[in-house]
């Protein structure tokens, strides 16, 4: 089989998707994570389009990869400039790394309408562009732009221009689909004709999401001959989002039989990390690894993945570093609450008289309004403290919070105070914020903290609210759930009341208990 290399542009094509920013820091953090988990090649970026790519590659001089090769990115050469004087391409000789990304026009319409140029320009172009990036002693991947695009409304063209980067020297042909809007049996066929045209070179394949179809696209171009796959790790980027690499890698491996030498039992860690630093959350649906990708709720489907797994997982969720869960609601028997308390009291079993206990405590629960499947951290304490296991951290001994309306500066500001008991010793602190439950959150974090300083790892991910008796209108029960995390792991509380704010205090208040909980884990 076909080795299948991986080419990372979280750090390019990545970061122009709406709302990302690196930093150099954060961008270096990814280059290791990506780098440990065992990509062939990481497109670093254009160290020609700004300052702060140009720092990132110099800093970047100074780490030390055990796999990777970074690659700068960068166009062809301007028409009216000789190679050896053109900015862009002194800029990215200057980033010193071992391999070039360059990108050139493919589509005849680009050349003649973009570029404003002749067609046989730009073949002259594309070919002494890669010549002299080759004569520096870079490996050269020629990225066609548009290329499906440009196959469509001029196939020999296309071909000319692979022809003219192969005269120039490129190592690898990357075929674009720049806009996304390809399906599947075109990208196969056309990958298909290009390796048969080009066999003594590497062909790749570059797709966007604008239909959905990148995933597909890019397992399709595999199929029939590409050996190189680029995309970003969890797939954001330009509009829709690039190919997305965590979802691409275990279907090559795992349902196309492909070799990856990659680190699959870290997949999920590695997207949640970069998901972290890129400030982008992971949807609980996301294949292979989103929280629920591998979840069961159904009665027939649990009691079907807990005979024999394969009945409704198309993998163990253990080779992409996830985990099975059972969810749980006002229908769940002892065969679906055991599972998951026997993460943390194995030895427990169904005929455990406090299995029966718990679960119909929990149904007592639902009942009342509580929903733990989406509430991991705050279903454990509610075992352990039905069971006498757990002794609380800290006591609140009362809380209050102040809203002025209006607002003296015209934005609201909150202001809250708590008092807390540890060990015998209180606690009164006062906190300010952007709303009632940021002014809580800062009051209680500030008491606790005077106890318990490893909490200052610990911030909120997500705050949502859902009113569950809609017919008793401002009357209803309020359901909160807030997802935390720290340098390990996130998860998720819940509270419940008819009081909004208390609803919201019981949620933080099994957040701050759930992480010092896991020091004595």
């Amino acid at each position: 089989m076909r080795k299948i290399e991986i080419f990372d542009s979280t750090l390019r094509d990545g970061s122009q998707g709406e709302g990302i920013s690196f930093s150099v820091q954060d961008k270096l953090n990814i280059v290791k994570k990506l780098d440990e988990f065992g990509v062939t090649y990481i497109e670093a970026g254009n160290p020609g389009s700004n300052p702060k790519d140009l720092r990132f590659f110099e800093a970047l001089k100074d780490v030390s990869l055990k796999q990777a090769k970074i690659c700068a990115f960068g166009s062809t050469a301007r028409s009216n400039i000789p190679v050896e004087e053109d900015k862009n391409l002194i800029s990215l000789l200057s980033a010193e790394t071992p391999c070039v990304s360059v990108f050139g026009k493919s589509w005849d319409l680009h050349v003649t309408e973009i570029l404003k140029i002749s067609l046989e320009e730009n073949l002259r172009i594309v070919t002494e562009t890669l010549a002299y990036l080759k004569s520096k002693g870079k490996e050269v991947i020629f990225d066609a732009e548009h290329f499906f695009d440009g196959y469509k409304a001029n196939p020999e063209y296309t071909m000319k221009v692979l022809g003219a980067a192969v005269s120039g020297g490129a190592e690898v042909l990357c075929l674009c689909d720049t806009n996304g809007g390809c399906i599947p049996d075109f990208i196969g066929k056309v990958t298909s004709e290009v390796c048969k045209a080009f066999p003594q070179l590497r062909v790749g394949i570059h797709c966007h999401d604008d239909i959905g179809c990148a995933t597909a696209n890019s397992v399709v171009a595999v199929q029939n001959g590409a050996v190189q796959v680029q995309g970003t790790f969890i797939g954001f980027g330009e509009r829709c989002g690039n190919a997305d690499l965590s979802t691409i890698m275990p279907t090559l491996a795992f349902k196309c039989g492909f070799p990856l030498a990659v680190d699959f039992s870290n997949l999920k860690q590695t997207a949640r990390t970069i998901g972290e630093i890129s400030n982008v959350r992971i949807h609980r649906n996301h294949p292979y690894i989103g929280k629920s990708a591998f979840a069961h709720k159904g009665g027939m489907h649990i009691d079907g993945v807990q005979k024999l797994p394969a009945s409704f997982e198309h993998i163990d969720p253990a080779l992409v570093g996830n985990e099975r869960k059972f969810l749980l609601s006002e229908v769940s028997g002892r065969g679906t609450v055991l599972p998951r308390i026997q993460k943390f009291l194995p030895f427990l079993t169904k005929q455990s008289p406090e299995t029966g206990m718990i679960t119909e405590e929990l149904k007592k629960q639902e009942y009342n309004g509580y929903q733990y499947e989406g509430a991991d951290a705050s279903f454990e304490l509610f075992v352990k403290k039905q069971l006498g296991l757990w002794t609380p951290h800290f006591h609140v001994i009362m809380y209050k919070v102040i809203d002025d309306f209006p607002a003296p500066d015209g934005e609201q500001q909150s202001n809250a105070m708590v008092k807390i008991e540890v060990e015998g010793k209180t606690e009164l602190t006062c906190g300010s914020g952007n709303g009632p439950v940021n002014a809580l959150d800062s009051a209680l974090r500030t008491a606790i903290g005077m106890f318990y300083p490893e909490i200052s790892d610990m911030h909120l991910l997500d705050y949502k609210v859902r009113v569950i008796d809609t017919g008793k209108a401002t009357d209803a029960k309020t359901r909160v759930l807030i997802e935390s995390a720290d340098m390990d792991s996130s998860f998720t509380t819940i509270g419940v009341s008819t009081d909004i704010i208390e609803a919201s205090f019981m949620a933080l208040m099994d957040s701050f208990e759930y992480k010092l909980s896991k020091k004595e884990l």
